[in-house]
Formats: structure tokens, sequence, C-alpha cells
């Protein structure tokens, strides 16, 4: 067996759609972690120091801030791992790899293995379309501030005093009603309008929102190549029994 086609085998037994849904899930993750995190701590610098200066009136959304963090953190363990473990199933599936090997051989145990992960993916997926649709919220909240930015600086509006402008976060319910100020008008707003803080994290949500959505598209491939390992698995088994008998 020459070189050539030594390294053509082994190319062929490589899972693409595998590959490439673990490169995308890595990337997605990666960037929904990473990204929503500066952008949590930038927004909370935000709002204790321009929409809620009582420690007391956003301690709630402190907390739930900072287990979002810790979540993150898991998200990013859990998927790294995930990850992996689906594209070394995807080579174990891969019928070309196994031809390498000699004869295959597929068990009950293996085809329930890839069932469960068709199921898992599915439920992952699910709940990441969740997540997606929730890391959109941040970006809808920034971009209405971003709008009044833009309208106070725009000439066509013909203003003739920009403290009318206001933005209030309380109607979001991101801060309680009762929130000091819970709004920004005028010059304080302009300030906001003008810190490198509130365009960072502005950015960096639709950056997370985008890795959501990459990693969305990474389960579905996922869960197209696990559903055809296990179609693969389970019409090797039953070749297998045809020819015993």
């Amino acid at each position: 067996m020459g070189c050539l086609e030594c390294c053509l085998r082994c190319l062929g037994g490589v899972p693409y759609a595998s590959l490439i849904a673990t490169i995308l899930c890595f990337s997605g993750v990666a960037l929904f972690c990473g990204c929503g995190h500066v952008a949590l701590t930038g927004t909370m610098g935000i709002l204790e120091t321009h929409f809620s200066r009582i420690t007391a009136d956003h301690a709630t959304l402190t907390d739930v801030v900072q287990l979002m963090q810790y979540v993150i953190y898991g998200l990013a363990s859990f998927f790294f791992l995930y990850g992996i473990i689906l594209l070394a199933e995807g080579f174990y599936s891969t019928s070309a790899m196994k031809e390498m090997h000699g004869e295959f051989k597929s068990t009950l145990c293996g085809r329930c293995i890839s069932a469960m992960f068709i199921f898992l993916t599915y439920i992952l997926a699910v709940a990441w379309l969740g997540v997606f649709g929730f890391s959109a919220v941040p970006v809808f909240v920034f971009y209405n501030m971003w709008s009044t930015c833009v309208s106070m600086r725009s000439p066509l509006e013909n203003l003739t005093s920009i403290d009318g402008i206001c933005v209030d976060v309380r109607q979001y319910g991101i801060i309680p009603w009762n929130a000091t100020p819970g709004k920004a008008c005028g010059s304080t707003l302009a300030d906001i309008c003008n810190s490198s803080e509130f365009y960072l994290s502005y950015h960096l949500y639709i950056v997370a929102c985008a890795g959501a959505g990459a990693t969305v598209v990474a389960l579905l491939i996922y869960m197209m190549a696990t559903t055809y390992n296990f179609a693969v698995l389970k019409f090797k088994s039953r070749e297998d029994c045809c020819t015993k008998f």
C-alpha cells in the first residue's frame, strides 16, 4: 500500500460533519461565554453609575448576573467535553474508518449510546434556541439606547435642548420602579453615549448573540451526524445478522 493511498484512506475516515460541528460549537460557545461575561460586567458598571446608585435597588440583579457568570463557566466546560465526546463518537461510527480496521461489529450497547446522543443533542439544541432568544434581549435594549444616542447627535432632529431626551431602563424590568434615578436624561445620557464601556458592551452582546446562534447551528449539524451514525450502526448490525443466517 502506497503512502498516498494510505493518506487517502485516513482522510476518508474523518467524520467531516462532526469535525465542522465541533469547530463551530467551540467557537460559538467561546464567543457566547467570553463576550457575555465581559458584557454583563460592563452592563452592571453602567447601571450602578447612571441608573441605580442605591445598592439595595439592584441587589437582586447583581445576584442574577453573578449566577449567570457562574453558569457561563459551567457551559464552557460542559460543551468542551461534550464536543470532544461527539467528535470521538463520529470517528467511531464512520464506516470508512471501521473498514480500515477490519471486520465491523456493532453491539446493542453501541446503538443505544448513539440513540442517547441523538436525544441529548436534540434537547441541547432546543435549550440553546432559548439561549439564543434570551441573548437577543440585551441587544434589543442596547440598540434602543444606541438609537436614542444617534438621534441626539443628528442635526436633522433640530433639538433646542437634549434635557427632554431620556432612557428609562425600568420599563425593561431590569431594575425595580423605585430605583433611583432609574433613567438617564440630557447630559447624563450623553455621557453614557460617549463612553467606551457602553459601545463595548453593546458590541459584545451582538457577538455573544451570534455565538449562541453558531452553537445552535453546530448542535443541528451534530444531530444530523449522530442520526446518520445511528443509521449506519443499525444497518451494519442487520447486515451482520443476515450474513450469519
